[in-house]
């Protein structure tokens, strides 16, 4: 079997060293996991903040949608994020790990990170819109509030769990709009964290 090209060689290891170790880590340390050269590297993203910028929009991904009630959509979405919580490489969100490390904020990474929050955002919007919400312009921000605090709580506590506090946040905040999802059942273990490809979007 051939090996993967050197580009996407060098981008996985940035994820995973990226992610895993924060964007300090040095293009000598990705160089060499991703068994290239230095000068390869550079080849390819002709500096370090291009790659940090690569790995990053790498990450953008869209939430996938259902033919579920828009509440539950929504509601599911918390148990994505559980899920992801009990991954054992977890370490909170890419994008603001990366905007936090950084400290630029003329730094491209910046518009990405918050890019990646508005999708979010107007992802729940856009179902609050269909499932007939007064307000989801400020309905959608509480929702992304309520996601931003369960990954810094489950960063901190090192409890996956925590995402069902915010779920059943969001079920109140649902119910005050009009909004009804299936009825809340007595929580179980959970699933097994996603494989990489198919992790949430965390965020």
């Amino acid at each position: 079997m051939s090996r993967k090209p050197a580009s996407e060689r060098i981008l996985e290891t940035a994820d995973r060293l990226f992610y895993g170790q924060g964007t300090v880590i040095g293009v000598d340390t990705i160089a060499a996991e991703a068994g290239i050269s230095k000068r390869t590297l550079y080849n390819h993203y002709p500096s370090k903040d291009t790659l940090i910028v690569a790995y990053l929009q790498r990450r953008l991904r869209e939430i996938p949608t259902t033919d579920a009630p828009p509440a539950q959509q929504i509601l599911d979405d918390f148990d994505r994020l559980e899920r992801a919580f009990g991954w054992d490489g977890f370490r909170g969100c890419a994008f603001v790990n990366a905007v936090a490390e950084l400290k630029d904020p003329r730094h491209a990474a910046n518009a990405i990170a918050l890019q990646f929050k508005e999708r979010r955002r107007q992802w729940f919007r856009a179902l609050l819109e269909l499932g007939g919400a007064p307000d989801p312009e400020g309905l959608s921000l509480q929702l992304l509030l309520l996601v931003d605090g369960a990954i810094a709580a489950a960063l901190v506590r090192k409890d996956p769990t925590v995402a069902r506090a915010a779920k059943e946040a969001a079920r109140v905040l649902l119910q005050a709009a009009g909004l009804v999802a299936h009825a809340p059942t007595a929580p179980s273990a959970p699933k097994p964290a996603d494989p990489p490809a198919s992790r949430p979007p965390l965020g």
